[in-house]
């Protein structure tokens, strides 16, 4: 009787958790979750992430998300509590309400401490940008005398002449691989403007430093999707002793990591006064302006402060955390967008026309005159107000989005609205700038590059650009948009100013320029071969 009574527990335990399991998740996901209602690209979403899971384990999310908003609207359900949006009122609703950062950003923590960029939740993040935004706006980087030094001395002694090089009669074949150099243009402007000229990087010229570098990034690049969608399941298996991530991935993440920090820990001892004295093109601006944030926010909040445990126990190594998501993300997001921009400018003569002869408009302009061997720098104010150049910037960035992945956050406790749908705290929401600057109403035959949709004036004197802008991500919106915007801006206007008020550019090699399809895309090959000539005196 009792075997027969033990029995029939077990059996009642079963058929219970079986019932539960079939509840929980089935039964309530598919038919009573608050997000039963919205559409789903696949039946299967509503009660697992398997779809978009192998969505972003082939690197298709991009464009598995844009054929589902077009097959089933703006906001679209792909797992049990995840949610995709491409409507400007749904992203105006998610990244400017304050909605807390997914842990999928934690990837993006170095040397174990968080960054502006991966801090998840928005107290702690507000404070962290606080403390570094001014030297990142417009203003301050137009009127930066330490700026203007180093981008004066990485064009006028770098960029210009390895371009006079590849044009001399001596060299062949003569073309460039100007996706490199153009991560190294963007890599030489971020790491002086972070730690001086001094400690900063000299890639342009130091190719093979760059090559060995580019190919750590690369190598690291490619590896995050188990640690970033499934970091339980990761860490399972490494307690067992399988690694799904190889080894030489944490050996290349460990070199830049060091490499960073040992041109952080030089600049901060330069500026604690134990270098040599430090002068414009030397002025370490982020890391100066960094210290001196910590050591405020130490003095005003003391153990207070919810940046205690990391920027004031030790200030040492969130410079180095922070200093390194900076160079990483400048580099490659501005590398890639210049890249593409010089590709379309490359297949039209008459277009690189037009652009040198909006850029010689400026007093002073960049051209080299006869005889000379310095470009005279632009003002800034009319650098920015060059509308052709604007507007072809904008439009490379829309189309090749070098960060156009999704950008994940957590829907607010206990439940917040997106569109017509109540949406349950906890639950995953993501926009991309792939799919808003794919919206055919805002940029009609979106998949071409043309950037006079950015300077179109329609009928009755309405300008046609109002709804490219409206809908322009490129740098994401609200209080966690790219911190370094302006000054990407503003190192693309000069580098390209520099290149076509002097040079004409020729494509030689264009294999594997597709655009991967990944969180920052980039050329398939890694490489865009043109060469150049010079162009004729004003």
């Amino acid at each position: 009787m009792a075997f027969t009574s033990l029995a029939d527990l077990c059996y009642a335990a079963v058929v219970s958790l079986t019932l539960w399991s079939l509840y929980h998740h089935v039964l309530y996901p598919a038919i009573f979750s608050p997000l039963a209602q919205i559409p789903t690209p696949h039946w299967t979403c509503a009660i697992s992430d398997a779809w978009i899971l192998y969505a972003r384990f082939r690197s298709a999310e991009n464009r598995t998300l844009l054929d589902a908003h077009r097959r089933c609207g703006q906001v679209v359900r792909v797992g049990p509590r995840e949610l995709s949006v491409s409507s400007m009122e749904a992203v105006k609703a998610i990244y400017q309400g304050g909605f807390d950062k997914h842990s999928w950003y934690s990837v993006f923590d170095n040397f174990g401490v968080p960054c502006t960029f991966s801090s998840a939740q928005s107290k702690h993040h507000s404070i962290r940008k606080r403390m570094i935004s001014n030297v990142y706006s417009k203003s301050y980087i137009n009127s930066s005398i330490s700026q203007a030094a180093q981008s004066q001395h990485i064009l006028n002694t770098r960029l210009i002449p390895v371009l006079k090089t590849s044009v001399s009669q001596g060299r062949a074949p003569h073309s460039i691989n100007v996706h490199s150099l153009f991560c190294a243009v963007a890599m030489d402007f971020i790491s002086a403007y972070c730690f001086g000229i001094r400690h900063g990087t000299n890639f342009i010229k130091d190719t093979a430093h760059r090559d060995h570098w580019l190919t750590l990034y690369t190598t690291r690049k490619g590896y995050g999707f188990f640690p970033q969608e499934l970091p339980r399941f990761s860490t399972a298996l490494r307690y067992l002793g399988i690694k799904l991530t190889p080894g030489w991935v944490d050996m290349a993440n460990h070199e830049l990591e060091a490499w960073c920090k040992e041109l952080s820990d030089a600049t901060i001892q330069d500026i604690r006064g134990s270098g040599p004295e430090v002068d414009s093109l030397n002025d370490p601006v982020v890391v100066r302006t960094l210290l001196a944030g910590y050591g405020k926010e130490e003095e005003v909040n003391g153990t207070a402060s919810y940046l205690h445990p990391t920027v004031i126990l030790n200030p040492e190594l969130s410079v180095a955390s922070e200093v390194f998501d900076h160079v990483l993300a400048g580099q490659e997001t501005t590398g890639v967008a210049l890249t593409y921009l010089s590709y379309h400018l490359s297949q039209s003569l008459s277009l690189q026309e037009e652009l040198r002869t909006e850029l010689r408009s400026m007093q002073p302009n960049m051209a080299l005159s006869a005889g000379s061997t310095q470009m005279a720098m632009p003002d800034p104010k009319q650098l920015h107000q060059l509308p052709k150049l604007h507007a072809m910037i904008l439009e490379t960035i829309r189309r090749y989005a070098p960060a156009g992945g999704p950008e994940p956050r957590v829907a607010p406790c206990p439940s917040c609205r997106i569109g017509p749908y109540e949406v349950p705290g906890g639950t995953r929401v993501s926009a991309s700038a792939y799919n808003l600057h794919r919206d055919e109403q805002a940029y009609p035959e979106s998949e071409q590059w043309d950037y006079t949709r950015w300077l179109t004036t329609g009928v009755g004197g309405s300008n046609n650009s109002e709804a490219a802008l409206k809908n322009f991500w490129g740098f994401s919106s609200g209080g966690r948009m790219c911190l370094g915007s302006n000054f990407a801006m503003h190192g693309m206007k000069l580098t390209i100013a520099a290149i076509y008020s002097n040079f004409t550019s020729h494509i030689v090699d264009d294999r594997g320029i597709e655009q991967t399809d990944m969180y920052t895309g980039h050329p398939k090959s890694n490489a865009l071969h043109l060469r150049y000539e010079r162009a004729s005196a004003q």
